[in-house]
């Protein structure tokens, strides 16, 4: 069940109607439209509302992401590439209104772009993917009228990797979010600019470089987190039980806890959170127990 039906169900279930939802999440109810027709999907705080409201935690409202990159869009273009051995991966995506990240077991990238409003989006959106040596690269261009800012509105990515020939992604993305999700490998690395993203059973080291103020989600997440920020305020949002410590790098950067139970700081932890750059801070805010399912 996608998030979207997931969503609809729920408010059916308890009985309320879609200007009663958004009254209780205190949203508009053209918001709780988008999220229930998939045309939108709420940002962090809305999520833990959400789930809050249901009493469920956020993977059961999540639900499974992967049905979600199989939504019928009107327009969408799909290319593919096998892959035999174990590569490096460098992606430059350029802008989107959400970017999808999945991993799964099989042999192809495979890279769908998507609209339900971008007619010309076979032609005015092109995805190049080339092998060199290595070093798989995966380039989306731009054509004819096309230009970020209309795609930042209009145009959804949803991207699959083979995670048994994929350990070392770099990716490119100035998505509005973005979503990382059953993903195993030793290094990714995120050049964004997005201030929503959405990490879901993820394993390895993950270094995020935006300069933007984010929110950030981790309900399941194993690995070393590290945060690049110049005079960015971020919150990061780790279940409660997680044992973690923290390391601050650069100039002028803080991190700070939602409460005195986050400061663990224990040693030989299996998470690292660290932030490096200058004058930024970041919020360390815990997920209860309901909200989340356990590691």
């Amino acid at each position: 069940m996608t998030f979207a039906e997931n969503l609809k169900k729920l408010r059916k279930q308890n009985h309320f109607s879609q200007e009663q939802l958004a009254t209780k999440l205190n949203v508009s109810r053209q918001a709780i439209t988008k999220w229930e027709t998939g045309a939108g999907f709420p940002d962090i705080e809305n999520l833990i509302s959400i789930s809050s409201a249901f009493n469920i935690s956020i993977d059961e409202l999540i639900g499974n992401l992967k049905e979600d990159i199989s939504k019928d869009f009107l327009y969408e273009s799909v290319t593919e590439y096998d892959i035999d051995q174990v590569k490096r991966l460098d992606m430059k995506l350029g802008g989107a209104k959400q970017c999808v990240l999945s991993g799964y077991q099989g042999e192809k990238i495979r890279v769908r772009l998507t609209s339900d409003s971008y007619s010309t989006l076979q032609n005015d959106f092109k995805v190049k993917i080339d092998d060199i040596r290595n070093r798989i690269d995966v380039d989306m261009n731009l054509k004819n009228s096309a230009c970020e800012s209309i795609s930042k509105e209009e145009i959804y990515i949803f991207i699959e990797i083979p995670v048994s020939y994929i350990q070392h992604i770099e990716c490119d993305i100035h998505a509005n979010e973005v979503i990382i999700q059953s993903l195993d490998c030793s290094n990714l690395e995120l050049d964004i600019k997005s201030s929503h993203v959405l990490l879901k059973e993820v394993t390895g080291n993950v270094e995020i470089n935006c300069n933007l103020d984010m929110e950030v989600l981790c309900p399941s997440f194993k690995g070393d987190l590290s945060f690049n920020q110049l005079s960015s305020t971020s919150k990061l949002y780790i279940p409660e039980n997680l044992k973690f410590s923290t390391h601050t790098k650069g100039i002028g950067n803080h991190i700070l806890f939602e409460n005195n139970a986050l400061q663990q700081n224990l040693e030989n932890c299996e998470t690292v959170i660290e932030l490096n750059g200058l004058k930024s801070e970041l919020m360390i805010c815990s997920l209860k127990e309901e909200n989340y399912e356990s590691l």
